[in-house]
């Protein structure tokens, strides 16, 4: 399904964005060494009890996971990428930490993602990752505009990647959101500009290019859930929401 929003409910959208941004930015300031992965969670729930929203994950139960969730918050170190599920393990100094949200509020859900290094210890090829797939989501999000097509952003996400010696995995992308999380138009972290679903005004779209140091293959983890690289290599993840609007696109997730 895919959903079109009215453009008077932006508001509502940018609100929610702005929220999944604040918590974004008061969770990862707030980790640092010595911070156990539920401490992240807790967080996570009372700013999101809060502020009135609703979990999108918590009682999350999709195909691919062994669910529910039961977490509020995706916290994946190192060699896991996606869908980190929060567990009593206590951050150390050079962890590569991702942090993904999704929350619904007032009917509309934005989803972000950051990716940072916990401490003073970090290495060049970490840095890289982290600055690869943050280029590569700008490159997504220029594209998007009104009347360009999907493989138009996968294209330009793909290029970032590959030019900086990546290979993709296409089976986890960016996808539409709306009133639900996950929703077509999937959207690959590679593709061919030109082709697939023609953007336009209301639509609410998550891209997230996420890469893995030496592999394109995953494994899941004991709980279900958590993806790691199947070598054991270091990955990192970069997501915003953004509402393609009659200029362009506009990003709901960007932190103030």
């Amino acid at each position: 399904m895919i959903e079109i929003l009215n453009l008077t409910d932006l508001p509502k959208a940018r609100a929610a964005g702005a929220l999944v941004a604040n918590i974004l930015q008061t969770t990862k300031s707030r980790s640092g060494v010595g911070t156990n992965l539920l401490e992240i969670d807790e967080w996570t729930r009372a700013m999101i009890v809060e502020a009135g929203a609703e979990s999108c994950y918590v009682d999350y139960e999709p195909s691919f996971g062994r669910g529910p969730f039961g977490h509020y918050i995706c916290t994946s170190v190192n060699d896991a990428v996606l869908h980190g599920k929060p567990y009593d393990y206590t951050l150390a100094d050079g962890d590569l930490l991702t942090l993904d949200l999704a929350v619904s509020l007032g009917g509309i859900v934005t989803d972000s993602a950051v990716s940072f290094i916990v401490g003073e210890k970090s290495s060049p090829e970490d840095l890289k990752m982290i600055d690869t797939t943050q280029r590569a989501l700008s490159a997504g999000i220029a594209a998007a505009r009104p009347g360009a097509r999907i493989g138009d952003l996968s294209h330009a996400i793909g290029t970032v990647l590959n030019a900086a010696g990546y290979s993709v995995n296409t089976e986890f992308g960016g996808h539409g959101v709306g009133s639900t999380m996950h929703q077509d138009p999937h959207i690959s972290n590679t593709g061919r500009a030109g082709r697939g679903y023609k953007l336009r005004p209301g639509l609410l779209l998550a891209l997230e290019p996420w890469i893995m140091a030496d592999t394109d293959k995953l494994v899941t983890d004991d709980d279900g859930w958590t993806l790691r690289s199947v070598t054991g290599c270091r990955t990192a993840h970069s997501e915003h929401t953004i509402a393609i609007t009659d200029d362009g696109a506009e990003i709901l997730t960007l932190p103030k």
